[in-house]
């Protein structure tokens, strides 16, 4: 059909991060209870082992889920969203007695450079209970991977990545370490960066590491620049 744009093909690459979110159908609630969210990571656990995907971070919110994620193989992350979410979809219309799809149709996911962009998109998925303003602080949120990576409590469900385990020389050095990350601010900047990624499926990282994505992918990853953006500063800038 004309006018129609094809959707970019997923980026999946083995042992590079990343960051997956899955949204609920037209933004409606996805969790009704805490016995829904155990249920939800109960079922996480299990078939990140089963897929072989290494789970460093996550957050369940009322109406989408964010994780970080390492697949050993390129179907690991599709094959844990589509088994996680088919099951939790049956768990829910079997416990509420409802019928019909939960989730949006296409989950997200982007690749992320674990050298530049590894923690500060740990830090941000950890603080989205904050940014919505139902807690004042990320230690006050039970649904997320904060109380491991930051406060040392132990989960099965996580599994740290390099970039966590170079913080420190220990375990109790490297959460110590992850919380200090916290009490500075995520820069304007590179929210709007992790944000268009993730939304648009483009990869985050700089430019060699966007360059060898694409040399390893065969596709782009960054959008074309329009012709009329060429004298902003912000193409100039991706000249350089």
């Amino acid at each position: 059909m004309m006018g129609v744009m094809a959707r970019l093909p997923r980026l999946n690459l083995p042992n590079i991060p990343q960051h997956v979110v899955q949204r609920g159908n037209n933004r409606q609630i996805c969790f009704f209870s805490d016995q829904d969210c155990a249920v939800f990571l109960d079922k996480l656990k299990e078939y990140s082992r089963r897929y072989n995907v290494a789970v460093h971070s996550f957050v369940l919110m009322t109406n989408h889920v964010h994780l970080l994620v390492t697949p050993s193989n390129e179907t690991g992350v599709s094959q844990l969203i589509q088994t996680l979410s088919s099951y939790y979809v049956r768990y829910i219309n079997n416990t509420y007695a409802r019928t019909g799809t939960l989730w949006e149709g296409r989950y997200k996911s982007t690749l992320v450079d674990s050298e530049n962009y590894f923690l500060v998109v740990s830090r941000y998925i950890e603080l989205n209970p904050v940014r919505a303003g139902m807690v004042n602080h990320p230690s006050e949120y039970p649904w997320s991977s904060f109380r491991r990576n930051a406060l040392g409590i132990p989960t099965e469900i996580i599994t740290p990545h390099d970039c966590y385990q170079n913080l420190g020389k220990n375990f109790k050095a490297r959460y110590l370490a992850y919380q200090a990350l916290f009490e500075h601010h995520i820069p304007e900047q590179t929210m709007e960066e992790i944000h268009e990624s993730i939304n648009k499926a483009w990869v985050l990282g700089s430019k060699r590491f966007k360059q060898q994505v694409e040399t390893q992918t065969g596709r782009r990853a960054n959008p074309l620049v329009k012709g009329g953006d060429r004298k902003s500063a912000k193409f100039r800038n991706q000249l350089l």
